[in-house]
């Protein structure tokens, strides 16, 4: 699968997960997709979110491995 199409399936994996950190005042964005590694922004709350470690791991990551064939981890970049 190219990185392109990764790219594409990881942002819409994100637009569905997307209404629920916003709800608590946060979001993320998509930094870069490379070799199965998604990097992503946690933005406003979420960036000092105590918890955000846990929403990247246990959420936003568990769903990609689920729904996104070739993604490996998610990393967080600052």
């Amino acid at each position: 699968m190219s990185n392109q199409t990764m790219e594409v399936q990881v942002q819409d994996v994100l637009d569905k997960l997307r209404p629920f950190l916003l709800r608590d005042g946060g979001d993320c964005e998509l930094v870069d997709v490379e070799d199965g590694i998604v990097k992503l922004r946690l933005l406003g709350a979420c960036g000092s979110c105590p918890s955000s470690t846990i929403t990247l791991k246990a959420g936003i990551e568990r769903a990609l491995l689920e729904e996104v064939p070739g993604v490996v981890e998610v990393e967080q970049v600052f």
